[in-house]
């Protein structure tokens, strides 16, 4: 191209691929200014403008706005000035998108109300610290002045959830349910509940002098040995339950019958002076362990809280747990 050669404001178009209304917007705004201007007084462009042009276009595309493309052109910016900065604003927009995504797509699957999407977009937007005291007040409601409670540290720590700084929107969308559950009164009490009562037969276990209770209905961390469950009744249930289930044992057959009496035999020994010393009242306290140990809501969380976390997701012993419940009722 001669350097020395102009062009009007259609050849400059035609040459880039604009139109004359964007060319013209561009030169009346100074970023593409004209070189001269014929004897009729319309603008004459020099062979520089269509770089100029070509660069604007590009930097237009990348979502840079007139102001930053101006600086670029004028060279007061490098590109790569622009690009670091356009990469930081696009990762905020991203985590933008990813949450509203996570918010509606939330809000469609379960149909909620006016008032539950403002409670939905309010959890979702929470600063970490603010994630922290909601779920430090959680676990304080669920833990705090439990006898014992040093055998619980690891469970409790096992139960937090820690969004990553870029979390994908599942992950948003987990955190959300989590964040609602455990905010749910009636959730809290149900693990409170049992980490009171673990806690009373592990106190029972110790007097009498036969083993010790681990922490197996609360929650645990895929970690090895980070809150995994020592043998207490969760195992118990696995170990008993599982093969029956597999086996196809109906829980009021004979066959489910000694299953029965082998949780009951085992929990009764577990939970030595945390109850009367007597079949019946074993049996009682085992089913009323069970239907909590059954509640959905309990393995619910813990599904939520490694997806959160970027865990396995935990091994479900739902099935287990409900054969048990129908065999010991």
């Amino acid at each position: 191209m001669n350097g020395d050669a102009t062009y009007t404001i259609g050849e400059l178009a035609r040459r880039t691929g604009l139109t004359v209304k964007t060319v013209r917007f561009y030169s009346d705004q100074g970023i593409v200014p004209p070189a001269d201007r014929n004897p009729a007084g319309h603008r004459r462009y020099g062979a520089d403008a269509v770089a100029r042009l070509e660069l604007v276009r590009t930097l237009r595309e990348l979502g840079l706005g007139l102001p930053a493309i101006r600086r670029v052109v004028e060279r007061e910016l490098t590109p790569a000035d622009v690009a670091a900065a356009q990469a930081e604003a696009i990762d905020v927009r991203i985590r933008v998108l990813r949450l509203r995504r996570a918010v509606l797509g939330m809000v469609a699957r379960l149909g909620s109300t006016p008032e539950e999407l403002t409670l939905v977009h309010q959890l979702a937007r929470l600063t970490e610290d603010e994630r922290g005291r909601l779920i430090g007040e959680f676990l304080t409601g669920v833990f705090d002045g439990i006898a014992g409670g040093g055998r619980f540290a690891a469970a409790a720590r096992s139960l937090t959830p820690e969004l990553p700084e870029e979390p994908s929107a599942e992950q948003v969308e987990a955190w959300v349910e989590l964040a609602r559950l455990a905010g749910d009164a009636g959730f809290r009490a149900l693990l409170r509940g049992l980490v009171e009562a673990e806690a009373a037969e592990a106190a029972g276990v110790e007097a009498a002098g036969v083993g010790e209770v681990g922490v197996g209905e609360v929650g645990a961390a895929p970690e090895a040995g980070a809150g995994l469950p020592r043998p207490g009744l969760a195992v118990a249930v696995r170990e008993l339950a599982g093969p029956a289930v597999a086996a196809g044992v109906e829980p009021g057959s004979p066959e489910g019958a000694a299953v029965v009496a082998a949780l009951v035999e085992r929990y009764g020994r577990w939970c030595a002076g945390a109850v009367p010393a007597d079949a019946g009242a074993v049996r009682d306290r085992l089913a009323e362990r069970l239907g909590t140990m059954a509640d959905p809501r309990r393995e619910r969380y813990l599904e939520l809280l490694a997806v959160v976390n970027g865990w396995p997701a935990p091994e479900s012993w739902a099935t287990e747990v409900d054969w048990a419940v129908r065999a010991v009722a």
